[in-house]
């Protein structure tokens, strides 16, 4: 692989997974509270989150542009152009998914779940981590659909980023950039292996949901050792 498309695809790698986390340190703790809280007015908040996981992605970058934009209130940090502004606006994009697919998953479990955990002692940040592994395979779902999200995504990264040469050109961007100069050949090259890291990702995603579902036989055979 040539050293410009390794640098493109590490920087992709890095904007996306960068952005995933921050979703997922955002999103699983407001997921939790909404699928605990007895809140009024719950049903209007989830309703909103399930309306943001269709958020155009134009419409988030015109959002953190105007917000970094020069006369903007974060102006003065000079983020725009930057792989930052790109983190922001795919962690925004992230967001609404994680927390919506969170939601159902943690409102699937019943009410009876965190009951029985209360009565167990559980509080807290324990409950929260009770509760994450109760509903491991449903986030690990909603993970897969972010990452989705993220690695196809060039509208919103195209207008905060700029694709810079060397700077902040990701996969996407570098293949609209390389289509629309003609050079197909560079441009299917680039989609392929887009299409290759999302392939990958996902494999590796699944294989491990599967060892969640069918666990090894040995791990089997000693849980039902007394």
């Amino acid at each position: 692989m040539p050293n410009e498309e390794l640098a493109i695809t590490l920087l992709s790698l890095r904007i996306s997974c960068t952005a995933l986390l921050l979703a997922l340190l955002a999103g699983l703790p407001i997921s939790l509270w909404l699928a605990l809280s007895r809140l009024v007015g719950r049903g209007v908040i989830v309703a909103m989150i399930n309306t943001g996981m269709g958020l155009p992605p134009v419409l988030v970058g015109l959002v953190v542009t105007l917000l970094l934009w020069r006369s903007g209130p974060f102006g003065p940090w000079e983020l725009l152009y930057t792989p930052t502004a790109m983190v922001l606006a795919q962690a925004i994009l992230a967001f609404p998914i994680i927390v919506g697919l969170s939601v159902s998953a943690f409102v699937q479990l019943g009410p009876h779940v965190p009951e029985q955990l209360r009565g167990l002692g559980a509080r807290g940040w324990q409950l929260g981590w009770l509760m994450m592994r109760q509903a491991r395979l449903p986030l690990l779902a909603s993970v897969m659909a972010a990452i989705g999200r993220l690695l196809a995504e060039v509208g919103a990264v195209m207008m905060v980023g700029g694709n810079i040469r060397g700077e902040t050109r990701v996969l996407t961007t570098a293949i609209v950039l390389e289509t629309r100069t003609g050079n197909f050949e560079m441009a299917l090259r680039l989609g392929l292996l887009l299409l290759g890291i999302a392939f990958v990702v996902n494999a590796a995603l699944t294989w491990f949901q599967r060892r969640v579902v069918d666990p090894p036989s040995d791990a089997r055979s000693s849980d039902r050792r007394p």
